[in-house]
């Protein structure tokens, strides 16, 4: 028992020894785990603020090597509350031109030349622009027909074909035109050119592509033209390549517009004219839509009268019975299509005058009452002549359709309207006068006359116009033609009550106009413009219906068109050939001393508004330029189609010259 209790004792400094030493190791290790965790943690904010360091020495050094962003305000587009849309400025502002910026001639002002060069590309861009509208109509009408008529489906192929062919050449040559635009542009104008140029350049460079585009859809469609002739399949492909390249084409046109319309009314840049970062709003201006509207039923015209033009004059040239009988059907085809461009045209200018007023009302003041405001009396003239060419042409020729001579009796009421709505057209509101003329007359205003010429008056005068040529056509439609269908009477009461009511209908809204302020005088010309469309489509639509089952009085006897018909085609394309100049110069003018307006200002000598005069004369230098060009264009299209005069076979035959000695 004590022997028990002496190895208790002598174990218990041992155990406590172990204890000790465990609690000291234990301790030990305690310590060196926690020494490593404070240093670990010691480590890891080290690491931490390094990197909130250099991240912020980082981002310092960003600032210093780029420029901070800088927005600013856009000078037409505005966010759905109505405040300046902003953009980040990313362009130089507009330069502030001055003598180093332009280079001159000494026998011409650059202004002038630049014109010269711009309105001559232009007549044969809108040319090239409008034949493959016409190829591509006449080429499906052909496709429709051929089973139905195989002769005269042969005869729409070959007519599209032959302008397909003359487009070809004046296609060269409006490129070599668009060269000597833009080397003129770069030579006389280089700083306003840099300007646009800074800002325009992805746009310039799409347009580069797209015009390789059409050069290669262009000629396949012509060179290809004979192989996919006679497969239904293959003609049909044939027929869409024409979409295409009209679809092309209507780009190339609205990208060119997007220049002139920034020009006139910029988008896209603040006020000094930086550009904001978004070039749709740069292409998108307000006048950018009404402008190709306006200038697609432009070129339909323009191209009808010319191709007209060409048609007349080999028809006055022709030989033969047959080649008379083939090119008064194109003079017939070309007029055509020309008058259906020409009905909606007034319209479309209707859309881009309001358009301009609502971009800037004196734009839009200077135009019509201003400084420009005898232009537009001048442009009136030429309306009323186009007006007065298609109906002259579609009375004179009702002559050769058999079965006209019942509607023959009404040609001479449609001239009178047309002289009466032509005379209030043309009425200018205020009078060029001496002051002893303006003090015995009261004022600038003529107290009679001078009520004529007001909007109210204009715009019903050219819509009665408009509603006559409808009423026109259709008559020479149905001239031909014995209609047969039960609801003749029915049908032919309700297109007198659509063209009776019609023109009442103009009459009234145009009298009440006298009676509103202008600036809701300026409203009536919608419900104006409506009355005349639906003369258009509905009186178009009842009349086609009733040609269901109809007979024939006989065939149109092609070949014995009028003179005075024939002459007034040419009178048709030469009137629109200056009126399309006059307007390209109305739309450029009215800028004034801007080259982009309230923008980049024109520091040019040539800063100045040419006089009536002077403008008409450019006009029409312009415009016998271009038709000389087109005479050019046409003989040399006409080179490939003549036919190669074989030579006379010799009388003898050759003897060797052994054995004439």
């Amino acid at each position: 028992m004590v022997s028990t209790k002496m190895n208790k004792l002598r174990a218990l400094p041992f155990a406590m020894f172990l204890a000790l030493a465990a609690f000291a190791v234990n301790g030990l290790m305690a310590d060196v785990a926690s020494a490593k965790e404070v240093f670990a943690e010691q480590a890891f904010a080290e690491q931490a603020f390094a990197k909130e360091v250099l991240a912020e020495e980082g981002a310092e050094g960003e600032g210093e090597g780029e420029p901070a962003i800088e927005w600013s305000q856009d000078v037409f587009y505005k966010d759905w509350e109505g405040n300046p849309l902003k953009g980040p400025v990313s362009g130089a502002p507009a330069p502030d031109l001055g003598p180093n910026d332009y280079n001159n001639y000494d026998f011409a002002p650059s202004r002038i030349l630049l014109w010269i060069a711009n309105q001559q590309h232009l007549y044969f861009g809108s040319f090239v622009l409008a034949v493959p509208i016409f190829c591509m109509l006449i080429e499906f009408i052909g496709i429709r027909t051929r089973e139905s008529d195989p002769v005269l489906s042969e005869k729409y192929d070959r007519l599209a074909q032959d302008l397909m062919k003359v487009s070809l050449t004046a296609y060269s040559w409006t490129a070599i035109l668009g060269g000597v635009l833009l080397f003129t542009f770069i030579t006389l104008f280089p700083g306003f050119f840099k300007y646009m140029a800074g800002i325009f350049r992805p746009v310039m460079h799409v347009y580069a592509l797209m015009f390789l585009a059409e050069s290669g859809v262009l000629y396949v469609y012509y060179y290809g033209w004979e192989k996919m002739k006679h497969d239904p399949f293959l003609k049909w492909i044939h027929c869409s390549l024409s979409v295409l390249l009209n679809l092309i084409g209507t780009v190339l046109m609205y990208l060119a517009n997007s220049w002139a319309t920034f020009m006139q009314a910029p988008g896209g840049i603040d006020e000094q004219g930086r550009f904001l970062g978004n070039i749709w709003h740069v292409i998108h201006s307000t006048l950018w839509n009404p402008v190709g509207v306006h200038r697609i039923l432009g070129n339909i015209v323009f191209g009808g009268g010319i191709v007209g033009a060409y048609a007349a004059y080999h028809y006055l040239t022709a030989k033969t019975p047959e080649e008379k009988a083939h090119y008064d059907w194109v003079c017939y085809i070309a007029m055509f299509i020309a008058i259906f461009g020409l009905i909606p045209l007034p319209f479309a200018g209707y859309w881009l005058m309001k358009e301009v007023y609502a971009f800037r009302q004196q734009m839009g003041i200077t135009l019509m009452g201003g400084i420009m405001a005898w232009l537009f009396i001048i442009q009136a003239v030429m309306i009323g002549l186009l007006f007065f060419g298609a109906n002259s042409y579609l009375h004179n020729s009702m002559a050769r359709v058999r079965g006209s001579h019942r509607y023959m009796k009404y040609c001479k009421y449609m001239v009178l309207v047309l002289i009466v709505c032509f005379t209030a057209w043309m009425t200018p509101h205020t009078i060029v006068m001496t002051p002893a003329e303006l003090k015995e007359m009261g004022g600038a205003q003529h107290p009679v006359v001078g009520h004529f010429g007001v909007m109210s008056a204009k715009n019903t005068a050219v819509n009665l116009m408009i509603t006559t040529t409808i009423f026109c056509f259709l008559l020479y439609q149905r001239a031909n033609k014995k209609i047969t269908v039960k609801w003749a009477t029915i049908g032919n009461c309700w297109l007198g009550a659509i063209f009776v009511g019609a023109a009442c209908n103009i009459v009234y809204l145009g009298v009440y106009g006298y009676f509103l302020p202008a600036n809701q005088r300026v409203g009536l010309s919608v419900p104006q413009v409506t009355t005349t469309l639906t003369t258009l489509f509905a009186g178009t639509a009842i009349n086609i219906s009733m040609f269901k089952d109809s007979e024939s009085y006989g065939d149109i006897e092609w070949g014995t068109q009028s003179r005075v018909a024939t002459y007034a085609i040419f009178l048709l394309a030469i009137s629109f050939t200056w009126l399309m100049g006059l307007m390209g110069y109305i739309r450029s003018a009215v800028r004034l001393f801007w080259h982009v307006t309230e923008v980049l200002r024109d520091n040019s000598p040539d800063a100045y508004t040419l006089t009536i005069g002077e403008a008409g004369k450019i006009l029409t230098f312009n415009a016998l330029f271009v038709w000389v060009q087109f005479v050019i264009v046409f003989w040399v299209g006409s080179l490939t189609g003549k036919k190669k005069v074989e030579s006379a076979a010799p009388q003898g035959v050759p003897v060797p010259a052994q054995q004439q000695q």
